[in-house]
């Protein structure tokens, strides 16, 4: 995928953001840091994706796993609210995960349904979903990592 050098900017900037809060809550590493982490983010064989702080977020950011399960475009995906990525009965379930990450920070071992915009149906197991926080603390969006999926 080739990006304009805006996008690139955005997306290294983005990269720090998720990996410096998904450390600042959890402690760990979701990849090592360094000049290419944003490659390496891109090309990670996990899921990997964020959305913004407004009311209905759209999403930010997705990596090829996200963009592969989610059968979409980079375009596509970055236009998408995120509550379509779930099924309509399946979006209170996710309303109230994203309110619990809101007031914890962040959450583990989360399970749901999510739907690929053709309507694949797949399972996600053990999720983390954290906040992503500006340099004063405060949350500007959330993300989501998970590396264990089954097809429906």
């Amino acid at each position: 995928m080739e990006l304009p050098s805006e996008a690139n900017h955005f997306l290294s900037e983005h990269i720090d953001l998720l990996l410096g809060s998904y450390h600042r809550l959890t402690g760990r590493e979701l990849i090592p840091s360094g000049p290419d982490a944003a490659r390496r983010l891109f090309e990670a064989p996990f899921f990997v994706a964020s959305h913004s702080p407004a009311a209905d977020p759209i999403l930010t950011y997705g990596n090829q796993t996200a963009l592969d399960l989610f059968e979409m475009s980079w375009e596509a995906f970055t236009s998408t609210p995120s509550r379509f990525t779930a099924e309509a009965p399946e979006r209170g379930e996710r309303a109230r995960l994203l309110h619990a990450v809101q007031t914890q920070g962040y959450i583990d071992d989360y399970s749901g349904v999510r739907i690929s915009s053709t309507g694949k149906r797949f399972r996600i197991q053990r999720a983390t979903v954290w906040n992503l926080l500006a340099a004063d603390g405060s949350p500007i969006g959330q993300a989501a990592t998970f590396s264990s999926w089954t097809p429906l």
